[in-house]
């Protein structure tokens, strides 16, 4: 199974130039632990206020033209979602979209807002849908993070690190859930940067692909265990094929955060850092403040990777 590689990497970070923002590489001096620096990549200024946007409209504006004119389908618990939507929208593609009920409303109504077609299920379905709704109905589906052109959209944020990093840069900590985010960032990096460590963060209530590396093959979790965490965006039960592929090449450790180290960098990005971050988007941040042990790292770059997060709930974890 080939791996994305810099020409692919090179190609979609042409191809969303102009949608997608290329967002800074933000210091943050307020977080300094003696010699430890971080910085922060704030993907929740996408135009759909997750990195997801860079992946979808690559693989959309791909298409052929017959693709196009059929129409896509993709199943997503909100950030991929919006970005297909969103690609669609930019591209006049009819896109049906599949959430799982768990979805944030602030999610699902902002899929809604970019004229797809939302159709709502439970978790067990989510999955399983997309695939009847394409055969069905000739629809183009566009998968979350099992596809080269969505791994290569979302690569491009490890160009952009490996361009903006000061030279000292010695670790990168980025999100997993079904890996199409590290499998880019991390292949972009090793091929530009390769002194550069890549350390994998999941929530330890979905920690299928720390398990999967640890093991040596891919693991499932259950849908009723990985839906127990508070970051929505990393429930998925399971890494895909092509990004196991990414992860075992270049990926050099999956850690994981509790729920308690989520909830509470989400009010302290907020507060210090005046960045907006879902708790999906703080698991990579939570690790530099709570496991340096494992980590470890003197210059770290944390993929802040989304900021959709229900007002109600971010008001909580402030009050918290």
């Amino acid at each position: 199974m080939a791996l994305v590689g810099l020409e692919e990497l090179r190609a979609a970070r042409e191809r969303i130039a102009g949608v997608a923002v290329r967002t800074p590489l933000v210091p943050a001096p307020w977080a300094a632990d003696g010699e430890r620096r971080l910085w922060l990549k704030p993907e929740n200024l996408q135009p759909t206020g997750a990195f997801k946007t860079r992946g979808a409209y690559n693989r959309l504006a791909a298409l052929t033209e017959d693709e196009r004119s059929r129409g896509v389908v993709a199943q997503s618990s909100g950030n991929h979602a919006q970005a297909v939507a969103y690609a669609a929208q930019l591209l006049g593609i009819k896109a049906v979209i599949v959430m799982p009920d768990t979805s944030p409303a602030v999610k699902i109504e902002a899929t809604r807002s970019f004229g797809a077609e939302v159709v709502v299920v439970t978790p067990e379905q989510r999955d399983i849908l997309p695939g009847e709704l394409a055969e069905r109905h000739g629809y183009v589906w566009v998968p979350p993070y099992d596809d080269p052109f969505i791994i290569a959209g979302q690569g491009t944020v490890g160009l952009e690190i490996a361009d903006d990093a000061p030279a000292e840069l010695d670790t990168v900590l980025v999100p997993v859930s079904g890996g199409g985010l590290i499998s880019g960032t991390a292949a972009a990096l090793k091929l530009t940067r390769p002194g550069v460590r890549v350390i994998g963060v999941e929530p330890e209530l979905a920690a299928d692909a720390q398990a999967s590396l640890r093991a040596g093959e891919r693991i499932s979790w259950p849908v009723a265990d990985t839906y127990r965490t508070i970051a929505d965006g990393l429930r998925t039960p399971s890494v895909g094929v092509l990004p196991y592929e990414h992860l075992t090449a270049y990926v050099d450790d999956i850690v994981t955060v509790t729920e308690d180290e989520i909830r509470a960098t989400v009010a302290l990005l907020a507060r210090r850092g005046r960045i907006v971050a879902e708790p999906s988007g703080a698991v990579a941040p939570a690790a530099y403040f709570h496991r340096a042990a494992e980590t470890g790292g003197r210059a770290v770059a944390a993929v802040v990777s989304g900021g959709n997060i229900e007002p109600a709930l971010l008001a909580e974890l402030l009050a918290g």
